[in-house]
């Protein structure tokens, strides 16, 4: 089965449209199959769609750029790269900032805009992910996108210090040149949608390895319940409230031998390489609808760093690992309308359920990014195996 990714040349200017150039045209194989669907075990409880949608108005899109094959020609290809959006409130976070944490476990990466994410404690529009050498024009292009799609702040200032980062994926890409356009960005945020979302191969994820095996994007949630024992209420019952939490993760890193899945060996069983050396980054993204700080988010995506330690990676020198987390809840905590706002929160001895959430989704993330997807062949002829379904299968079976 074959998708294929149409993208279109915007005009957001306002302007009488100019001619556009041919469309730009991109394909690539999708599959449905998941980890849970090979019977490997996860610790938790994953939400209707075990993805990062699952928190409700996130929103996420694509662009696929998939082009040309054999020799590379910078500037010409082959073309394995893209562009992948995540909205937190969908088309409405652009008046309405999220709280957020920023974290940076090894910080070999760019992740524009946080800067200012860590010094006012928001998160103001949407994150992009695409590969190292277009995370400008991406910037750049969200700014267009943004002034283009809504009035300017409350304050009367376009101001915009966009989130965009980046992992590499010259291994199979015409990194060098510089594919990503400014429309490509476009469509991935107009096409930014909530519910089902594909993995794998697909938007910034499409030209990427992991475990030196073929890698992309991957996604979970989990549905924890945070509880208060005896006194919670005045009948001295204990009381609870669920929330959700999902991660989405660009995963781009680790050698073949490092790999463990649900505790399990499988890159020591699967021999192969890549690359002679721990090379690669993930760019993290965890939602969640619990109404948390920006000090606790910023403890949340530190917990990303465990579960990617559960399946092996060690976060080499070379890696970029980044990651942001973000809060729906307390709509409105920006508006400069008023003076005061009230805001509510969790309390820190609360939180270790949504800390067990984060790291369990980050896990299974990982392994989806690899199980729910192909094999590819980029520039050079340089050829990444996806990781075999039936191979993992044994493995599994085998150890337990």
């Amino acid at each position: 089965m074959f998708l294929l990714v149409l993208v279109m040349v915007l005009d957001l200017s306002g302007r009488e449209p100019q001619k556009s150039p041919p469309p730009r045209i991109s394909t690539t194989q999708t599959k449905t199959v998941r980890a849970r669907d090979l019977g490997i075990p996860f610790e938790g409880t994953p939400g209707k769609l075990n993805s990062i949608t699952d928190v409700v108005g996130v929103e996420v899109g694509y662009t696929t750029l998939i082009s040309g094959e054999g020799k590379l020609v910078v500037g010409k290809g082959p073309v394995r790269t893209g562009v992948t959006a995540i909205i937190p409130r969908g088309s409405a976070s652009l008046n309405d900032p999220v709280y957020a944490g920023f974290f940076s476990l090894n910080g070999n990466g760019e992740m524009t805009g946080t800067a200012w994410v860590e010094e006012s404690g928001f998160l103001e529009g949407p994150i992009v992910i695409t590969n190292t050498h277009s995370v400008g024009v991406a910037r750049d292009a969200v700014i267009a996108w943004r002034i283009n799609h809504g009035p300017a702040d409350k304050t009367g200032y376009w101001w915009s210090l966009p989130v965009v980062a980046e992992t590499w994926d010259g291994w199979l890409n015409d990194i060098n040149g510089f594919h990503v356009k400014p429309e490509d960005v476009w469509h991935a945020l107009d096409s930014a949608h909530g519910g089902a979302i594909e993995e794998g191969s697909v938007g910034g994820g499409t030209g990427i390895i992991c475990y030196e095996f073929k890698g992309g994007n991957g996604t979970a949630s989990r549905v924890v319940s945070v509880a208060v024992a005896g006194g919670g209420d005045p009948g001295g019952q204990k009381t609870s409230r669920t929330y959700t939490i999902g991660v989405f993760l660009q995963a781009n890193f680790g050698r073949r031998s490092q790999l463990t899945i649900a505790g399990v060996p499988v890159g020591k069983a699967i021999p192969g390489e890549v690359y002679k050396e721990e090379s690669g980054s993930c760019i993290a993204v965890v939602a969640t609808d619990a109404p948390l700080l920006p000090t606790q988010l910023k403890r949340l995506a530190r917990r990303v760093s465990l579960g990617l330690a559960r399946t092996g990676t060690i976060s080499g020198n070379g890696s970029g690992d980044l990651f942001i987390a973000f809060s729906t809840a307390n709509p409105n905590a920006a508006n400069p309308d008023q003076i005061t706002h009230e805001v509510q929160t969790i309390p820190n001895d609360l939180l270790d359920p949504l800390f067990a959430g984060v790291v369990q989704a980050t896990e299974e993330a990982v392994v989806n990014a690899l199980v729910d997807n192909h094999s590819m062949t980029g520039r050079d002829n340089h050829h990444v195996e996806a990781l075999p379904h039936d191979r993992l299968r044994e493995i599994m079976k085998r150890f337990r």
